[in-house]
């Protein structure tokens, strides 16, 4: 299954409480780094939600 190498690229100051939230939930707390998750459509809603602050890359 094909899984999103997600990094944080900006910081959340400038960001409401609920995307601050959605890092939290994907496990993203400070710039520049990253964590892999697998593509599922919960995970596809919450990186569409933060797109402004990640970069998203797909590994296989």
């Amino acid at each position: 299954m094909a899984k999103l190498r997600i990094t944080q690229v900006k910081s959340t100051n400038s960001a409401t409480e609920r995307q601050i939230a959605t890092m939290a939930s994907l496990g993203l707390r400070r710039i520049r780094q990253t964590v892999e998750r697998e593509v599922n459509p919960v995970t596809l809603g919450m990186v569409e939600k933060i797109r402004h602050l990640v970069t998203i890359e797909e590994i296989k």
